[in-house]
């Protein structure tokens, strides 16, 4: 693991980087042992959750 720290500021945020890709089950582990979901939900390494960003259904654009 790298030296990163998830209760970092935003900008360290952004320096993190994928260690271990799996697309096809949907997530990603980060190089600070976090775990990001496709629906952009995550799992930090102190077993805290942070919950997905949805956006509600009627902000949703619908293509025609």
């Amino acid at each position: 693991m790298c030296s990163h720290s998830f209760a970092a500021a935003s900008a360290d945020a952004r320096s993190l980087h994928v260690v271990a890709a799996h697309p096809e089950q949907g997530w990603n582990l980060l190089c600070d042992g976090t775990i990001v979901f496709d629906d952009s939900g995550e799992l930090l390494p102190d077993g805290s959750v942070v919950a997905p960003h949805r956006v509600p259904a009627d902000r949703l654009t619908v293509a025609a």
